[in-house]
């Protein structure tokens, strides 16, 4: 991951000065750069240790931080990992066109890998993201959306890049068609128990340690499986009051809303589901040969459970 974080700063070098200033508030934030993780770990677990794991890895963190830009605009957020977004800092044209800045070099660097299943992926990765971007953006203060289609949004959405991710390692590593499909569902699990979780925090959660404000998903009309789950687990009248803080965005019934949650064990039953993907994520990574990083691969799906940030 040093040598990730090499690749990161050098890469963001750019002629216009705003470019970099923007680029660089976002990614020093930190987070837990867990796409570049998977990345790495799949690689050493499947025995490639090539330094083109290195660039690719810098890749997948800047189509992330890219859709991060973009998030914060379309959303309106003010606050991630605990400090101010950029589009609060440089404003939304600064943001949105930084993040074009950073997709385009990440395709740059793709294309120095030599390797057209690694563009084909990583192709594909991105368009399916935009995809549940604009699918989620549909769904905005829709209470009737139910679990289905609450996950077909995330897969989309978040869980895509966490697939392409571990897919890479397995294509890097030259790796069997299976292999390479027991990391690409290893990666969609991993990355879809990490949004259901995303999501709990959300109503169960704390702002110091999360790094951003509580209810923006309801601030959003997001209907997120907790509150899906407490409209199909509560009385009628919770049930409406719930519908209603969806279709309004009213964050001043948060309170509310958090009360519901807890006493119809919608979040007992959110975790459940987290717990279900995680599982699928460890099944998955048994499949791969054993060693320290495949263990390493298992005990980051295990240990996702207990997120509290």
């Amino acid at each position: 991951m040093v040598e990730v974080d090499r690749v990161i700063a050098r890469r963001l070098d750019s002629g216009v000065p705003l470019v970099g200033k923007v680029a660089r508030y976002i990614i020093s934030a930190g987070g837990k750069r867990l796409r570049p993780v998977l990345l790495l770990l799949t690689c050493g677990a499947l025995g490639y240790d090539g330094t083109q794991r290195f660039n690719l890895a810098a890749v997948v963190e800047f189509i992330h931080t890219a859709t991060l830009l973009h998030d914060d605009v379309v959303d309106e957020s003010t606050l991630r990992r605990g400090r101010t977004t950029a589009n609060e800092a440089f404003g939304n044209p600064a943001s949105v066109l930084v993040g074009d800045f950073l997709y385009s070099r990440a395709f740059q660097m793709m294309v120095e890998a030599n390797d057209m299943r690694v563009m084909q992926i990583l192709a594909d990765a991105t368009n399916v993201i935009a995809e549940g971007e604009v699918l989620q953006l549909m769904n905005m203060n829709d209470a009737s959306l139910d679990e289905a289609a609450y996950l077909r949004v995330i897969r989309s959405k978040t869980a895509k890049l966490f697939e392409a991710s571990a897919r890479l390692g397995a294509v890097l590593a030259g790796s069997t068609a299976s292999i390479e499909a027991a990391c690409a569902d290893y990666g969609q699990a991993l990355g879809t128990a990490f949004q259901v979780i995303d999501d709990v925090l959300d109503y169960a959660g704390d702002a110091a340690e999360l790094g951003k404000n509580l209810g923006d998903d309801l601030r959003e009309g997001k209907a997120t499986l907790p509150l899906i789950m407490a409209m199909q687990l509560g009385t009628p009248n919770q049930r409406d009051t719930v519908r209603e803080a969806i279709e309004t965005g009213a964050v001043t019934e948060l309170p509310a809303i958090v009360a519901i949650v807890r006493q119809t064990g919608a979040l007992e039953a959110t975790l459940d589901a987290a717990s279900s993907e995680a599982e699928r994520a460890i099944e998955a990574a048994r499949q791969l040969p054993s060693n320290l990083y495949a263990e390493g691969l298992i005990q980051l799906a295990s240990q996702l459970l207990e997120r509290r940030y």
